[in-house]
């Protein structure tokens, strides 16, 4: 390790992940989220381990993301379901990239861009289930379909998908769980009435938590998320055999000998209560590791846990080792799968009140990910 700071990403557990996922989506087709440069372990030789371990097809947040993809030689279909007005649609249908409307304004504009390209559009159309977010509400979705219906006669547009999104799979028992289940079948019954629906057309609803939860949910092909990556989709039933991959880790930057009475960081919320050893700890707010992790978050140091010390700056924090032995260049362990007792990324989503997509997406971009386990 001859940086300060990197994230260590198995790549083994990934495709581990991706199987355990596999058996459990029964028959249907598995869909690897790596949006957000693959919640943070990197885009490119995180989505190349999913597709070699089965993973079906890749779905991406933007159209930039999946031409990163083709850009790299992953042939495999991707999904890009953002889009905002202007963006390179007709690049991306050029790339063989698929694309989700939920209005007929998107629609149209990904037939402008067919038109121009001669390159017929792969769409998957969104309905509004109850989330609320994208996806056409329940009012508009006929004349969505019947919008499809006329650019899919003008050879512009194909519809190769129906889909939509839960707001509450990850709470088990929630009233909002079955009533979009119910509002999905019935949106896709109104495709079937109006001609758009077909046996080559895929039906997704399920997110990480609704692949381990609610076989009812999986339709033709699941969208799996954070579980790929090895974190609960729904941590208060446990890990679900998941494997972490992503193992954030540091090396100390300058131990040093300070007095009882000290205030540490800005702000002096820590002062010591005796003579101590005080550890530098090279990372900070810029790499991700959040502000209110101050006096609250652990860290693995000298086969030990210490807690962070004063507050979290931009660049590094503090721990308090006491009167261990601990030297400059020693390694500090932040979160990983929690096998040398160190933190896990859900007990630092715990600790600060938030979610494990949120910990290991927030990663910056100057610590390197260091890979483990390539692929073949």
């Amino acid at each position: 390790m001859a940086t300060p700071a990197e994230a260590r990403v198995d790549l083994a557990a990934i495709r581990h992940n991706v199987a355990l996922l596999r058996e459990r989506a029964g028959g249907a087709e598995l869909m690897a989220a790596v949006k957000a440069d693959a919640y943070g372990h990197g885009l490119v030789p995180a989505s190349l381990a999913m597709l070699e371990a089965g993973a079906g097809r890749l779905g991406t947040a933007f159209i930039q993301e999946a031409l990163d993809l083709r850009a790299a030689g992953v042939t495999a279909p991707i999904l890009a379901w953002l889009i905002t007005p202007g963006e390179p649609v007709g690049e991306a249908l050029r790339a063989g990239v698929e694309v989700s409307a939920s209005d007929e304004r998107l629609l149209g504009e990904i037939a402008e861009a067919a038109r121009a390209t001669g390159v017929t559009a792969r769409v998957h159309l969104e309905a509004d289930t109850g989330m609320s977010r994208g996806g056409s509400p329940p009012a508009a979705w006929p004349g969505l379909l019947r919008k499809a219906l006329e650019l899919r006669a003008e050879g512009v547009v194909e519809v190769v998908g129906l889909w939509s999104h839960f707001a509450c799979s990850d709470m088990p028992g929630h009233p909002s769980v079955e009533a979009q289940l119910d509002a999905f079948e019935a949106a896709l019954k109104v495709a079937e009435q109006t001609g758009v629906a077909g046996s080559h057309v895929i039906r997704h609803l399920a997110n990480s938590a609704a692949v381990m939860t609610l076989p009812r949910a999986h339709f033709d092909m699941v969208r799996a998320g954070i579980a790929v990556y090895g974190l609960s989709p729904v941590p208060e039933l446990g890990d679900f055999g998941l494997r972490p991959a992503m193992t954030l880790v540091a090396r100390l930057a300058m131990v040093k000998r300070v007095p009882e009475g000290s205030g540490v960081s800005y702000g002096h919320l820590y002062v010591t209560g005796r003579e101590t050893t005080l550890a530098l700890v090279p990372l900070g707010y810029a790499d991700g590791v959040l502000r209110h992790a101050t006096d609250r978050a652990e860290v693995l140091a000298g086969g030990r846990r210490r807690r962070v010390t004063g507050r979290v700056c931009m660049d590094q924090f503090m721990i308090d080792v006491g009167d261990d032995p601990l030297r400059a260049g020693d390694e500090v362990i932040l979160f990983g799968p929690g096998g040398q007792g160190e933190p896990t990324a859900q007990e630092w989503a715990d600790t600060l009140g938030t979610i494990t997509h949120e910990i290991v997406t927030r990663i910056g971009s100057r610590v390197p990910r260091v890979y483990e386990g390539q692929v073949t």
